[in-house]
């Protein structure tokens, strides 16, 4: 168990300030999902170096990490590791250039990535579900495409504008494959 902090207060200065950024992850909580709204306290430290706060809402009575919900859940890595890996990533290094260059093992990257995707992908879907009207229009930045003789054959303009088309439609993004299932 970790240890009780000295001012178990809405703000603790010892690690990490105000307790504004949180909210009560409890669905069935009254506060659910509602910042700064005062229910949240400090009640210990966990971790190896007790530098992970746990924190208990008030209105449920139900007690949390800071790092519920995040990368870092469930992770024994440094938060730089974690941040180094993400950017490596998005950067579009391979799994095993990030592994290489953040001194970790492939899979740990690649269980980051998963986890990492699953979110974006959420994320995604929540973007999509708040547009009310379809966009009229959509601009691409680079459209590459090749000459050919006989565009005919190739489908052409047409059959390059239904593909963007259905690619635009379906969310404009691919779907994420896990690499369990493959």
């Amino acid at each position: 168990m970790g240890r009780k902090p000295s001012n178990p207060d809405h703000h603790d200065t010892r690690s990490g300030g105000s307790l504004a950024a949180f909210a009560c992850p409890n669905p069935d909580c009254s506060l659910f999902n509602r910042f700064d709204a005062g229910n949240l306290s400090v009640v210990e430290f966990t971790g190896k170096h007790k530098h992970i706060r746990r924190l208990y809402c008030s209105a449920c009575k139900h007690r949390f990490t800071e790092r519920q919900g995040t990368l870092l859940r469930y992770s024994k890595l440094p938060e730089a590791t974690v941040v180094r890996i993400v950017k490596c990533l998005g950067h579009g290094c391979s799994v095993e250039a990030t592994a290489d260059i953040c001194e970790v093992d492939p899979r740990t990257v690649e269980r980051l990535l998963e986890q990492a995707g699953r979110r974006a992908e959420d994320f995604h879907r929540l973007q999509l579900d708040r547009l009310r009207d379809p966009p009229e229009a959509v601009q691409l930045d680079e459209l590459h495409g090749r000459v050919s003789p006989t565009p005919e054959k190739k489908g052409g303009a047409a059959g390059l504008l239904a593909v963007v088309a259905a690619w635009v439609g379906s969310g404009s993004m691919r779907r994420w494959r896990s690499s369990a299932g493959s």
